[in-house]
This record gives structure tokens, C-alpha cells and sequence, in this order.
């Protein structure tokens, strides 16, 4: 999703040399892992919004989107209030506008992917959006883009077209296991490209990002969070969506959205504080281990095996970059980094 961006600056140089919290230190002495377990649990959550915004057909994508976005907000004054941070800086508005817009428009094409896609499928695209971060990075940013970066977007194009099956390679008609039972389906040309959008819009929001790295993340995740809430808010009046949902159990599975997304977005933000990008990245890919056992087990949907190699090649593609930035993060004398040095591939 693309509100976990923020938190990269965590290690991007936001909290780089700031001293952590003495009352947890202990924690990691007792639990090397700690930071890894801790975005392990942050992707379980992550991964049960993704199994709700799927499972309530009756409740608009968009306006369960608004609920989620009450998630990135109520962490984020608090932080930002207890460090006396200026909400709306000058000389940043701009970038911050862009950013809350790329961000709140990329998260509302996630979940229209998750309603009309495999949920599997849908978070295997999403995910991949680090990958396509050096393409954009390169266009806006002048950042080098290497042959390392190449292979990788190439391995996720490769999966992409494995996971949505276009039609002009894979047929008009997609065949789907649910219930054990074998149904033919007509190909759904939104779903793919609303997370495919929903992956650009993201890879922008994060280049956006790096151009507000002086910025706390409580101060991006504020002005993300209640500029998320009016567009979103906007956009449901327009739609005719805006209404409280009706079902005693849509309502409690509303509220476990926002509950997820606001435990999701501070699991993740101590897993960074306590680890390096990263080990905490690769940790992030069980998220999609949670969606296939979740579109399994909830929605009985059997993957195919394009989906999986598909999965495989996307989530190879963001774990090979995520021991990428952690090998380069580690000393040069580092017996560790030497034996890296395929990584480092220019």
C-alpha cells in the first residue's frame, strides 16, 4: 500500500542517528529479530485489510478507503504534536499536496484492484511498486538506474504479465478454481489496470518522497491522512457512497479496517526503528504469503499456476533489492557484503 512509504524515512535519514527508546532497548537485546518479527505482524495486518475491503461487497471500495485512511491519521498527531513539528512547513506545501494526492489516488486504485481482482493477485502488483521506484526515480530525480535495477523490473514485468493474463496472449476467456469447482470467467480488463495504476501512482509517491526527506514522517503521514479523508469524503458524495453501512457486521468490519491499518502503520514504524530497510522489506513480503492463504482459506479461490510463478518472480525481484540496499548499508570490510557482490551490478 502506498501510506507505507512514509515510513521509509525512518532509514532514509529522518531518524538515522537519533537515540531509540531506552524503555525498549531491552527488547532487542533479548530479541535480535525483534525489528523483523515486528513487520512480519505489521504485513498480517496489512494483509486482513486487504481480506476486508475484498469480503465487503456491499460497502463502496472508495468509502471503505475513507475508514482506512482514519488509520494513517490517528497515529500521526500525536507523534507529530508530542515533537512539535510544524503540520504544513513552507517551501514544502507543493511537494506535500502532490504527495497526498499520488498517494490517496494510488490507495483507491488498490482497493478497486482488490474488489475485481484475485486477492493474491492484486497484492503481488501492488507490491512490486519498490521495483518500479528506480524507473521514476531516474525520469524525476536524475537517480542512476543500473543494470541490477533493470534485471528486476524486467523479472516484475514478467510476473505482472504472468499474474494479469492479457488477453492477447492468455485468451478472452480465464479459467478459475473456486470450490473446487473449474468456472470459465470473461476477462475483467479493470481490475489489472487499477492495480497496475495503482503500482505507478505509487512509485510516484514515493520519488515525491525522497524530495521531502528533511520532513518527519508524522508531519507526510498527517498531511497524507486528513488530505486522504476530504478527497476521499469528496469523491463519495460525488459517487453516492457516502453512508454509514447498514449490516451490524459491515460496521464492525469497518472499524477492524481502521484497527488493522492503525496497528499495521505502527508495527511497521518501530520495525524500522529497530532494523535496517532492508531485512524489514523481505520481511514485508509475507504479506503476500498472507494473501494467498487468506484468498484460499475466506474466498476459496484456487491461484493458478501463472499466478504463482508470477508471485514468485515479483517477490524474488523486491527481495533481491531489499538485500541490496541492506548490503550496501553494511561496512565495506563487512565478510557479509563481499559475499553480496552480485548485488552490486551497475
Amino acid at each position: 500500500m502506498p501510506e507505507h512509504l512514509e515510513l521509509q524515512q525512518l532509514v532514509d535519514g529522518v531518524l538515522q542517528g537519533t537515540t531509540r527508546h531506552r524503555s525498549l532497548s531491552w527488547l532487542q537485546c533479548s530479541c535480535p529479530y525483534l525489528g523483523i518479527i515486528l513487520a512480519t505482524v505489521s504485513s498480517f495486518f496489512f494483509s486482513l485489510c486487504s481480506v476486508i475491503v475484498k469480503g465487503l461487497v456491499d460497502v463502496n471500495p472508495i468509502e471503505l478507503a475513507t475508514f482506512r485512511f482514519i488509520g494513517v491519521l490517528l497515529p500521526s498527531i500525536p507523534i507529530a504534536i508530542y515533537r512539535e513539528e510544524t503540520f504544513f512547513p513552507e517551501g514544502k506545501r507543493i511537494i506535500l499536496v502532490l504527495r497526498c494526492f499520488v498517494g490517496t489516488t494510488g490507495l483507491m486504485l488498490s482497493f478497486y484492484a482488490f474488489r475485481h481482482m484475485p486477492l493474491a493477485d492484486a497484492s503481488v502488483i501492488i507490491f512490486s511498486t519498490p521495483v518500479f521506484v528506480a524507473i521514476f526515480a531516474r525520469l524525476f530525480l536524475r537517480e542512476a538506474c543500473g543494470m541490477f535495477n533493470v534485471i528486476t523490473i524486467i523479472l516484475t514485468l514478467i510476473g505482472v504479465v504472468l499474474i494479469t493474463k492479457p488477453p492477447f496472449l492468455f485468451g478472452d476467456n480465464q479459467v478459475s478454481i473456486v470450490d473446487e469447482q473449474i468456472m470459465e470467467n470473461s476477462y475483467d480488463i479493470w481490475g489489472p489496470v487499477a492495480a497496475l495504476s495503482s503500482t505507478l501512482f505509487g512509485a510516484n509517491a514515493y520519488v515525491l518522497l525522497r524530495a521531502l526527506k528533511g520532513l518527519h514522517f508524522s508531519v507526510i503521514m498527517s498531511n497524507f491522512g486528513a488530505f486522504a479523508l476530504l478527497y476521499t469524503l469528496i469523491v463519495c458524495y460525488y459517487i453516492g457512497a457516502l453512508c454509514w453501512p447498514l449490516c451490524g457486521t459491515d460496521r464492525l468490519l469497518v472499524i477492524a479496517l481502521a484497527l488493522f491499518s492503525f496497528g499495521g502503520q505502527i508495527l511497521l514504524t518501530l520495525a524500522l526503528q529497530y532494523e535496517q530497510a532492508g531485512p524489514v522489506a523481505i520481511a514485508r513480503s509475507a504479506d503476500i504469503v498472507f494473501a494467498f492463504i487468506w484468498q484460499i482459506m475466506f474466498f476459496k479461490e484456487t491461484p493458478s499456476l501463472y499466478s504463482v510463478l508470477g508471485a514468485l518472480l515479483v517477490v524474488s525481484s523486491v527481495v533481491l533489492s531489499g538485500l541490496r540496499k541492506w548490503a550496501l548499508a553494511l561496512p565495506r570490510d563487512s565478510e557479509t557484503r563481499k559475499k553480496l557482490h552480485f548485488l552490486y551490478l551497475e
